[in-house]
């Protein structure tokens, strides 16, 4: 069976080849089992292709191209299994519409369930929680989904959110999402309880040929720091209450690493930007950059030609807070603890806990408002399993510096606020950082990465909350 369907592909090669360049017309393209799928919607997809329109012509090579292009968009729209079977054939002889050079292009699909619907637990960094999901799948027969979650736990203790996303001119490459969230979240690091009520919208876009992704979005969300421990710092009580953050942001990622949970190549460059003020009705005021980057590399051992699967992965985050005047009006000296950079944990610096590093009032975390991490971590196969497993072993060090804006006026200007940004950045390279260094275990699920770490702080600053020992992390994002 095997020799018979490798000569009947050498035989179709042959026949594209000795025909690529005869004069093809595409006279329809249907779709056969998409019961549930506007024909509106896959008229706009298919049409581009469909040549009876304008007489064009396509060579059999151009048509085979066009026709895969068209289905590949179809399949990344998520709502049929793989793989979606696509047949060419003459149409009808009988049909007096017809001509010498036409083909009918059909493509036979099978739907996914519409309604999928699941619960369970998760446990991760500092949190456990219990989760319920539902997901209605191509909803109006164009390719929409609406999610819907709630989940309840030790640090958040209850979280809300539904999103509604959908393709736009029936590109999987563009799509336009809306969705609303209310949680409650247990902040023990900093003596308080934060209520969270609000919605986004934004538009998201993938280029087809670099892979980069662009997603700009608008958030308006009601805050509130509330249910203050008896021993807060005054730090944590003069935030406390009611603000209103409306910020426009937005984000590029270039991706390019052959795992993103357990990279053994390629890099990744991802920037955030955010802006909050009066213009869009807020009553907070502050700009927000973030950059982060990951290289990974295999690392060839001596005189050993074989890939034995060790890699390193090298990585560097930074950010910066800045306050703006709001309506004109001169701002604090401060930003809010809501908006500040929190660093430092498992799935971070690891060595410290939770938002362990940068500014504290008593043992309260407050936050700072420039940031730099990084770290390294060289991975190894465990022994006799393989580097095709998704268990490693890890050696890594990390370290990191967080700082609050250096500036004692009860108010300033934007202008003196750029300047004590630029000197707070400076301060960033005159002392060591934070570091530790540690060994552990990795085990890396399609949906998320673990990691069992021994880590040993070696620079701590006063305040600061290191933790020498083990440690669990569990995410999709490590540094």
């Amino acid at each position: 069976m095997r020799e018979q369907h490798e000569r009947s592909q050498r035989r179709l090669a042959e026949l594209v080849e000795n025909n690529s360049t005869l004069p093809i017309t595409i006279s329809a393209v249907q779709v056969l089992g998409a019961t549930n799928t506007r024909r509106s919607f896959l008229q706009r997809l298919f049409d581009p292709i469909v040549s009876k329109t304008d007489n064009q012509f396509y060579t059999l090579r151009e048509a085979i191209a066009a026709i895969s292009h068209r289905v590949d968009k179809l399949s990344r729209f998520d709502i049929y299994h793989q793989p979606i079977s696509t047949y060419i054939d003459r149409p009808d002889p009988a049909n007096p519409s017809s001509t010498p050079t036409d083909l009918d292009v059909f493509l036979s699909v099978r739907e996914k369930s519409r309604v999928v619907a699941s619960s369970g637990t998760w446990a991760g960094s500092n949190d456990g929680s219990v989760y319920f999901n539902v997901l209605l799948r191509n909803l109006f027969g164009g390719a929409e989904s609406l999610n819907a979650n709630a989940s309840f736990g030790t640090r958040t203790r209850s979280a809300y959110s539904a999103n509604f996303d959908t393709p736009v001119l029936s590109d999987p490459d563009l799509r336009w999402e809306i969705g609303g969230l209310q949680s409650s979240t247990n902040k023990s690091w900093a003596s308080h309880e934060e209520l969270l009520r609000g919605g986004f919208t934004k538009f998201k876009y993938m280029s087809p040929v670099s892979g980069h992704r662009h997603e700009l979005c608008y958030n308006g969300v009601w805050r509130q720091i509330t249910a203050l421990a008896e021993k807060a710092s005054p730090a944590v009580r003069a935030d406390a209450g009611d603000s209103f953050k409306s910020s426009m942001s937005y984000t590029w990622i270039n991706d390019q690493r052959n795992n993103p949970l357990l990279p053994t190549s390629g890099y990744l460059i991802k920037t955030a930007a955010e802006v909050a003020g009066a213009h869009l009705g807020s009553d907070v005021a502050f700009a927000k950059v973030e950059a982060e980057t990951q290289q990974s590399m295999p690392v060839p051992i001596p005189f050993v030609k074989q890939d034995l699967g060790i890699s390193l992965t090298t990585s560097l985050r930074g950010g910066v807070l800045c306050p703006l005047t709001l309506g004109g009006r001169p701002y604090a000296d401060h930003s809010r603890i809501n908006d500040r950079f929190f660093i430092g944990g498992p799935t971070d610096v690891r060595g410290f806990r939770h938002c362990g590093l940068g500014p504290h009032d008593g043992k309260d975390a407050i936050g700072g408002d420039v940031y730099a991490a990084g770290g390294a971590s060289l991975l190894i196969p465990f022994p006799r399993v393989g580097k095709e497993s998704p268990l490693r072993l890890q050696a890594f060090v990390n370290g990191g510096r967080l700082l609050a804006l250096k500036n004692t006026k009860e108010y300033m200007k934007n202008d003196e606020v750029f300047r004590s940004v630029q000197s707070t950045i400076a301060e960033l390279g005159n002392q060591l950082p934070s570091m530790a260094v540690g060994l552990g275990v990795i085990y890396a699920l399609p949906v998320a990465r673990f990691e069992l770490n021994f880590s040993l702080p070696l620079v701590i600053r006063q305040s600061e909350d290191a933790r020498k020992g083990l440690s669990l992390g569990v995410g999709i994002s490590f540094l």
